[in-house]
């Protein structure tokens, strides 16, 4: 794929790449700086993907769980994945809205925007009101990796 050798596919593949669960921006600036990529354009590129699918998984997370737990195999599997939802939901069920932005800020896995977004429908927070702290969350996740990714890329440049 040649588009991807190019600064414009590179971009476009760490704005995907932030789109994805698990990777994430976690994963998608240090890409992007390792791709060639400015750290300020790969931190920028890396929050719009992260929180690109945000709204949508809010949107539609109930409706694809409780079509997927009818299936056997994937009942099980739904089940696990909410009862976690749950557990992580605890900091945001105390705190609420800055529980929120934390749970998305602390750039380790199991957190992030699409763990936000997964905790913020299953406990019913509203979207106008739970998308702020979700993205303030994922600024700061993203703050935190630029400086890890900037400082990291300055032992080996």
């Amino acid at each position: 794929m040649a588009v991807f050798g190019t600064t414009a596919g590179r971009a476009l593949l760490t704005f995907l790449m932030a789109m994805t669960p698990v990777v994430e921006l976690r994963g998608a600036i240090p890409y992007g700086v390792a791709a060639g990529l400015p750290l300020w354009a790969a931190y920028w590129l890396a929050v719009a993907g992260n929180l690109l699918p945000v709204p949508f998984i809010m949107l539609l997370v109930r409706r694809v769980f409780n079509h997927l737990r009818r299936g056997a195999w994937w009942g099980p599997k739904i089940a696990a994945l909410e009862r976690r939802a749950h557990l992580k939901g605890r900091i945001v069920t105390k705190y609420r809205l800055p529980g929120l932005a934390l749970l998305v800020a602390i750039p380790l896995p199991g957190t992030g925007a699409w763990t936000g977004a997964l905790v913020a429908s299953l406990l019913d927070i509203r979207m106008k009101t739970a998308l702020p702290a979700i993205a303030a969350g994922v600024l700061i996740a993203g703050a935190l990796t630029a400086l890890i990714t900037g400082g990291v890329a300055q032992l080996f440049f």
